[in-house]
């Protein structure tokens, strides 16, 4: 009966095993459908995912040429130390920034700043650690390979500017695009990356989506370390367009020696061709190295250097010619003349005005640096007599002097392509505050608007602009530095899935230029005054050159009052120009800070820009000083 009962017993859990069995392998196999069959296709594209990566190529940026094809930017192959960040995904950052730092001589704590970054983002991106990696940094690497997987050496484009600090202020630099940037939808938009290098300054910013070509990528496969042991393919990065400028190299090391040449070093030089706003040149001191952004932000001492020139006092990051903001002095006779004769203030006819060595406004004489009598207008443009624009300042009144502003676009920017330019203060923006602050516009305050002190501190490029269309019968065109971006050609073949296609070259989209109103007879008596003032006995005869009527204006800009404007607070000295008087090819203005008169200074190193010119025009060379030249 016991034996009976226990086969009962030992069948029943034989059916209790077999039915548990049965349901394990019956949710095992649904498990294995669902995973194999249901789920199939994602599990095994992540599979080939762990095991193929994409490592992005970049692709080199657009030379920068002048206009006669003189590369002034360029890029070349550089090997970088880049960080991966799906090897480290797992791994505490802490752990190695000590080895990084030590093994690639770098900071502590730029090291922790790119792991903190890196491990932000996707799997598979990856960041350039360390740019122009020397033989001893590619040694450390790739005899650490097994320990630092997520390390390798690449080679890869780097921006160089072979000129150095000259012309840096307009053709700009390149950098890594920042946290913050890539927060914003402007450039989210772009489908820009973490590592991705834009511009950050000048041209390189302005045209950055022309000049930043398209990246391609290998197509590797990796073993379980994320190390590469195979390439599978190719597909190659389509290169930026070649932008082309308006900039003559010649002219512009002309100007960046004239500068370097002054007592103070500081200021600029601007060259234009007033028939279509063309740039020439754009020279501004102190200037910077835009290698140093580039080659240097990763290194102790580059980032040093980058803090110094943010900390300078004489602002060498500061491009004076669209930024800096300084009063005109008497080259703001020019537009006033104009304007006092289209309001009709004086006429042309009827030009004469009181000099009376100065002006009585209440109890404060206002003098003249002469005494010119009762001149006409060209003859007060020609000895730069203030008393003369003390008087039309009073009869345009402040109403006409905002006016002229308006007329000229004093108040707005030039429309210069380059980022960050500044727009003029003038008695238009103040009138406000002074009525809001002192209950009234107040006489002496258009007394001294009339010869461009106080309430007026205009950009040098807006003053050019204006005083140019003077000599073009009052078409005052656009300034700008594209000529043309070259075409590129396309990458693959159309219908291929990798296929870039081709990008058209274009040149600059002239708008129309803005229409001053002037008669003839008015643009003829206030260029017989500017062609005076070089070659009729006016206050820049010093500069004259045969067979090369150049029409100009000088100016001597306070900065601080009479008896205190020494040493750093001398007057500013100011020229603006063109020539030839009666058909313009160029337009050029100095300004040299507190050096004193604008005839003793500005108008001389205005001088050495013609001079250039001209030696180009008749087909001899300008010498060269050594010390600008190409630093390769």
């Amino acid at each position: 009966m016991k034996l009976n009962e226990h086969g009962q017993s030992l069948g029943g859990r034989l059916i209790t095993i077999q039915i548990v069995a049965f349901v394990l392998l019956a949710i095992l196999g649904a498990r294995l459908y669902y995973l194999q069959v249901v789920k199939g296709e994602y599990y095994s594209e992540r599979a080939e995912n762990q095991r193929i990566r994409l490592i992005p190529i970049p692709a080199p940026r657009g030379a920068i040429l002048d206009r006669n094809g003189k590369i002034l930017v360029d890029s070349r192959p550089t090997f970088n130390v880049v960080l991966s960040n799906e090897p480290i995904k797992g791994i505490d950052v802490d752990s190695r920034v000590d080895d990084y730092a030590k093994g690639l001589n770098l900071e502590s704590s730029y090291v922790r700043e790119r792991l903190v970054a890196i491990k932000k983002q996707n799997d598979f991106e990856t960041l350039v650690l360390k740019d122009n990696a020397s033989m001893q940094d590619i040694a450390w690497v790739e005899s650490h390979l097994l320990e630092f997987p997520e390390l390798r050496v690449e080679l890869q484009p780097q921006r160089f500017y072979p000129y150095g600090t000259q012309m840096a202020h307009f053709l700009g630099y390149v950098g890594e695009i920042s946290p913050k940037q890539l927060e914003s939808e402007e450039y989210k938009q772009k489908g820009l990356r973490p590592g991705d290098i834009i511009g950050k300054a000048g041209l390189e910013q302005w045209y950055d989506e022309y000049l930043r070509g398209k990246p391609g990528y290998r197509k590797v496969i990796v073993d379980s370390r994320g190390r590469v042991q195979s390439e599978i393919g190719v597909v190659q990065p389509q290169a930026g367009q070649d932008l082309v400028t308006t900039v003559d190299f010649d002219l512009q090391t002309a100007a960046e020696q004239q500068l370097a040449a002054s007592p103070t070093k500081r200021g600029t030089i601007i060259a234009m061709d007033p028939n279509n706003g063309e740039m020439l040149a754009m020279a501004s001191l102190p200037s910077y190295d835009p290698n140093i952004f580039v080659q240097g932000s990763k290194t102790k001492e580059g980032r040093k250097q980058i803090a110094a020139y943010w900390q300078d006092p004489s602002r060498p990051l500061y491009n004076r010619a669209i930024q800096g903001r300084y009063p005109p002095g008497s080259t703001w006779k020019i537009p006033e003349s104009v304007a006092g004769l289209e309001q009709g203030a004086i006429t042309v006819a009827k030009s004469n005005l009181a000099c009376g060595g100065g002006i009585q406004i209440g109890n404060k004489f206002t003098r003249c640096m002469g005494n010119h009598g009762s001149p006409k207008l060209d003859y007060a443009i020609t000895h730069s007599c203030d008393g003369y624009y003390y008087r039309l300042a009073l009869k345009m009144g402040i109403d006409g002097i905002t006016k002229m502003v308006e007329t000229f676009d004093y108040d707005k920017l030039s429309g210069i392509d380059l980022p960050n330019e500044k727009i003029s203060q003038t008695p238009k923006s103040w009138r406000p505050i002074v009525e809001k602050r002192e209950g009234r516009w107040s006489d002496i305050r258009t007394v001294y608007s009339g010869i461009g002190q106080d309430t007026v501190v205009i950009t040098p490029i807006a003053h050019l602009r204006a005083v140019a269309s003077v000599g073009m019968h009052g078409r005052m065109y656009v300034p700008h530095f594209l000529k043309e971006f070259k075409a590129i050609g396309p990458v693959g073949e159309e219908g291929d899935p990798n296929f870039i296609p081709g990008r058209a070259g274009f040149g600059f989209q002239h708008p129309e230029p803005k229409p001053i109103p002037m008669t003839t007879e008015q643009e003829e008596i206030v260029v017989k005054g500017m062609w005076g003032v070089v070659n009729a006995g006016g206050t820049a005869t010093s500069i004259a050159i045969p067979g090369f009527e150049i029409a100009g204006k000088t100016g001597t800009a306070q900065v601080a009052e009479l008896g205190k404007d020494v040493g750093g607070k001398k007057d500013h000295a100011w020229f603006v120009s063109f020539a030839p008087a009666y058909k313009p090819e160029i337009a050029v203005l100095g300004l040299i800070e507190n050096v004193g008169f604008g005839g003793s200074f500005a108008a001389p190193a205005v001088k050495g820009v013609y001079e250039a010119y001209l030696a180009k025009k008749i087909g001899v060379q300008p010498p060269v000083d050594p010390n600008l030249v190409a630093r390769r």
